[in-house]
């Protein structure tokens, strides 16, 4: 059977089935917007383990380290001047040793000869042993004051990068004193919450952190996660820390915007093509073809948008 020419021109006039979608409560997180500050996730101290001068100063703020890099040299004058004695005292020693020897090889000699005392022989052993000793006991003692002036070098305590360095070149320290403070396994983000959102968070809740603003202008977003939540409240404020990816590149102390979870509520949520915006009023077309005003939200996602008033569960709407 052929269709008149007519009707096929007036099925071609007719508009598409327009959309539909039932309109219904559903559970969405509410979000708050908290200030986050840039931190190490930990750090520690190198300090001074003598007193003394600092010698050679070989780190600044902000260079990366590698675990036991010397960062400065601290010189302690006495030790080099307790070396030097000591080394005097060695030399000494040592000619007293080797005299003590020969006088006992002597007293040796004389007495397979027949012409020495058994006394003689006893008394030049005795000698040598005690000038061996004490040669061994100056020795050691060498040792400590080399060791005390080894100990002029300042290690790095781990990888990281340098944060503060309170100490010049040609300044004086004391032994434990600070000589840097090294940033260890990167930084995170440390968050102050308020004592009745806190209670909502725990580890591994994602969270998201507004960047720095990219080359055109827009504000890049990245993800993170919540890595603890500490168990204590001081002054009504709940501490916790977020785990980001290549925070290196920020400073230490500069702030950034989160989003972080704060419980769960009930909305009507609508994505953002089925609401209409004409003279300034946001509306809604049901599928009876009213268009009824509403209220709108915050954005939920990349698509959907929060209906806070104008609409109930059942009603069917359309999209235009």
């Amino acid at each position: 059977m052929r269709v008149p020419v007519f009707v096929l021109l007036m099925l071609a006039g007719l508009p598409a089935a327009a959309e539909e979608l039932v309109v219904k409560t559903r559970s969405v997180e509410d979000r708050k917007a908290v200030v986050a500050t840039v931190e190490p996730a930990r750090k520690l101290v190198a300090r001074a383990r003598i007193g003394g001068t600092i010698a050679e100063l070989r780190t600044r703020e902000g260079q990366a380290v590698e675990a036991g890099a010397t960062l400065a040299v601290v010189v302690d004058e006495k030790l080099g001047l307790q070396l030097r004695g000591l080394d005097a005292r060695i030399r000494s020693q040592e000619a007293a040793r080797d005299q003590a020897r020969t006088d006992y090889e002597r007293a040796q000699e004389l007495m397979r000869r027949g012409v020495g005392t058994q006394t003689q022989l006893d008394q030049t052993r005795t000698a040598a042993e005690i000038a061996e000793r004490v040669l061994t006991a100056l020795k050691a003692d060498r040792d400590v004051v080399a060791r005390q002036a080894e100990e002029g070098a300042v290690p790095a305590p781990a990888a990281g990068r340098v944060l503060t360095v309170p100490v010049v070149e040609g300044g004086v320290v004391m032994p434990g004193e600070t000589v840097a403070t090294v940033a260890v396994d990167g930084y995170i983000l440390r968050l102050d919450l308020p004592e009745r959102h806190a209670r909502f968070m725990k580890p591994g809740d994602p969270v998201t952190i507004g960047g720095r603003a990219s080359p055109e202008g827009r504000e890049v977003e990245r993800a993170g996660t919540v890595r603890i939540v500490y168990p204590e409240i001081q002054g009504g404020r709940v501490v916790a820390d977020v785990e980001v990816a290549d925070l290196g590149g920020y400073f230490v102390g500069e702030r950034l915007r989160v989003s972080v979870s704060t419980g769960k509520r009930d909305t009507i949520v609508l994505p953002r093509a089925f609401v209409i915006r004409r003279g300034g009023v946001d509306l809604v077309r049901l599928k009876s073809g009213i268009e009824v005003p509403v209220q709108i939200g915050p954005e939920i996602g990349a698509a959907d948008i929060e209906i806070l008033a104008g609409l109930r569960d059942g009603d069917v709407v359309v999209r235009p």
